[in-house]
């Protein structure tokens, strides 16, 4: 499945911005999703996560409460709501899909990414 982030942005603190993830191919249902983050000279990081089948979540724990992962299936498309962004949260966001069984926080589990995008948070 390939994969396209969009939604990325500047926004000031406090404010919010939904992600969206966009997948070609058919088998979109029959893949758990996930986001990640980079923010310049760190290792990317789990963000979010979402079951293929009943649609558990999975949040880090410096988002829970603030971000919430959500997909359709009938449009193939992931989303990612952030609300209360703080500059912290800035980081490129990428998509992932994972088709097989395994933990969604470990990068290694998912199979396909998106090429991500910029979100920039001002203080």
């Amino acid at each position: 499945v390939q994969l396209q982030a969009t939604g990325g942005g500047l926004v000031q603190a406090g404010g919010s911005l939904r992600l969206s993830c966009a997948a070609s191919g058919r088998t979109f249902s029959s893949y758990g999703m996930g986001w990640f983050r980079q923010a310049p000279g760190k290792e990317r990081e789990f963000v979010a996560g979402i079951s293929w089948s009943r649609g558990i979540t999975y949040y880090a724990d410096s988002v829970k409460a603030r971000f919430t992962i959500s997909r359709d299936n009938g449009k193939n498309t992931a989303y990612l709501q952030m609300n209360s962004l703080q500059p912290e949260d800035t980081a490129v966001y990428y998509c992932a899909a994972k088709a097989y069984v395994g933990s969604y926080y470990s990068s290694d589990g998912y199979n396909s990414w998106g090429q991500g995008t910029q979100v920039t948070v001002s203080s």
